[in-house]
């Protein structure tokens, strides 16, 4: 979705990959020298700094070289991978003919006919410089998976030595970070047991991710449907509340279904966090598998409708509105959706998009099956909607809600029009603008989520620690813990105001007190400032060096 993707000849293939693995060795004797823990180059990731020495043999000015840059790393991840390295030399090869560098250039130019550029003196250094062979896949190219990393961050004591000036992404950086200056702070006063689970490697690696919610029947499976142009193993269609669990859609090498107590143990899954939901979830979740392009880039999430009444409450064995939490956490985008027929919030839907709460930044409401009503009843839909959704979202801003028809028939003209058919292309257009735009963002919105979860982990820390100081050292535990859960929102302005702490950061107090009742206060860690400190200066300091390091390295 976010680059081009087209196939490349074999022979173009063969000079790529030997380039390809010349400019991702260049510093390899260099790093060797540096120190032991330092991650060797030559790891399917071409970085900025190996960039500028490679591309400079091009001979092309800064200025189109940065634009290369910027077009190839369209995910802005700080390095490219072999598929992303091919577009780049395609890119210089345009541009050496005199042709403008731009997001359309690679569409608009007759593939077929764009060969290798001129790179002055490749050839001698390729002569008498023989570079490790990379582990390419011979049949492999361009529309192939990038290479995964080959450092094991997780699960291994030499993780913890490597420096943050070794690593050879913004990812692995975030890994790096996370191992060494936050996940200690999170296991000292159990984050995870309040809010988020331990994040793993996988975590880090996951695609973007798209879930989809709203009550039953609004559409939400054949919206799927309508992206992949193709239904999904294990899809179900119908009026009534057909899909009954939570399907995960992802890309696999063939089409097949994965049950939920499987793929939530398998560590190279970014799922193994709801095994804390028990047998009772698991087995309402699947992983749907297909080989599609769609699903190179994003992951989706169809949900379950969302019912009316006590059967929500009563007949799902399992905590629906924990579950649409933990996923709502870990996706990019949220999309609500409603039916022009079905615009009343049940009381479970309020509690689904009030535990959203955090993750405003995220949703997106689409008014579905649009046009089965008149022009006249779509003006006066969309009114009571977006009123209903200002109650339940409490905020005073207008939600924007995009409008359309998102399926595979033709657009009802009778009902809507001819206004009303230009309307639903422009609305839908939109909408697939913000989905196409997902894996550019996806980087920068791992970072953000990263960045939400350390002051989260840190406010928790502060909390944690109060409560433990308020607890006395012999006599009259239980009594006191249990004042403290009572004016625990007391207690959390008191933090707020001793630490200075933005009152908005602050985790839902009832859920706070319904998950620390179960534990005993005085057995909480004492206040450790030099973990707080860790956490404030990977904030500080950390985290913009990262960046700094791994932006387009010819400039903004």
């Amino acid at each position: 979705m976010d680059i081009v993707s087209y196939s490349i000849s074999k022979e173009h293939d063969k000079i790529y990959q030997k380039w390809f693995s010349f400019a991702d060795s260049v510093l390899l004797t260099v790093l060797l020298r540096i120190s032991p823990f330092i991650m060797i180059d030559g790891d399917g990731r071409l970085s900025g700094t190996d960039a500028i020495k490679f591309f400079a043999m091009s001979n092309l000015p800064r200025g189109d070289l940065k634009q290369v840059w910027a077009i190839a790393d369209s995910r802005r991840e700080g390095y490219l991978g072999f598929k992303e390295f091919v577009i780049a030399m395609k890119l210089v090869s345009l541009a050496q003919e005199g042709n403008e560098i731009t997001q359309f250039a690679l569409a608009d130019a007759d593939l077929e006919e764009v060969h290798p550029p001129v790179m002055e003196g490749l050839d001698t250094f390729l002569s008498t410089n023989k570079p490790p062979i990379m582990e390419i896949d011979p049949e492999q190219n361009v529309n192939s998976q990038p290479q995964t990393p080959k450092v094991q961050w997780f699960g291994t004591k030499s993780a913890k030595k490597i420096p943050l000036s070794s690593v050879t992404s913004i990812i692995d950086g975030l890994k790096r970070l996370y191992i060494q200056k936050l996940k200690p702070l999170e296991v000292a006063y159990q984050f995870s047991e309040f809010g988020s689970s331990l994040l793993t490697s996988s975590d880090f690696d996951a695609k973007p991710m798209v879930m989809l919610l709203g009550q039953y029947s609004t559409g939400k499976t054949t919206f799927i449907k309508h992206l992949l142009k193709c239904s999904y193993p294990g899809a179900h269609i119908g009026p009534e509340p057909t899909t009954d669990r939570f399907v995960v859609v992802m890309l696999g090498s063939d089409e097949r279904t994965i049950p939920g107590n499987t793929i939530a143990v398998q560590a190279d899954m970014p799922f193994t966090g709801l095994t804390t939901f028990g047998n009772a979830f698991l087995s309402k979740f699947e992983c749907s598998q297909m080989p599609h392009s769609l699903l190179e880039h994003i992951t989706f999430v169809d949900t379950p409708g969302v019912l009316s009444g006590e059967k929500q409450r009563t007949q799902r064995s399992y905590d629906f509105t924990g579950v649409t939490s933990w996923f709502a956490a870990k996706s990019d985008l949220i999309l609500l959706l409603f039916d022009p027929h079905k615009l009343d919030i049940s009381d479970e839907f309020k509690r689904v998009i009030g535990s959203l709460r955090g993750h405003d930044d995220k949703i997106r409401v689409v008014l579905n099956k649009a046009d089965q009503i008149d022009t006249q009843q779509l003006m006066r839909v969309y009114g009571a909607l977006t009123w209903s959704l200002g109650k339940v979202l409490n905020t005073p801003e207008v939600m924007r809600v995009y409008i359309g028809s998102f399926n595979d028939k033709p657009v009802n003209n009778i009902a809507v029009g001819p206004v009303g058919k230009e309307l639903f292309e422009r609305e839908q257009n939109d909408l697939l603008s913000d989905l196409k735009d997902i894996p550019k963002k996806a980087c920068d919105r791992k970072i953000n989520e990263f960045v939400k979860r350390a002051r989260a982990a840190k406010i928790h820390a502060y909390i944690i620690s109060h409560l433990r100081s308020q607890m006395p050292s012999m006599l009259g535990k239980a009594k006191a813990q249990q004042r403290l859960i009572n004016n625990l929102e007391n207690e959390f302005a008191k933090v707020q105001r001793d630490y200075h702490l933005p009152p908005g950061d602050f985790p839902d107090v009832q859920h706070f007190k319904e998950v620390l009742s179960g534990y005993n206060i005085d057995k909480f860690e004492k206040l450790k400032p030099k973990m707080i400190q860790a956490v404030d200066d990977m904030l500080a300091f950390d985290i913009p060096e990262l960046l700094r390091k791994f932006r387009n390295p010819y400039g903004q």
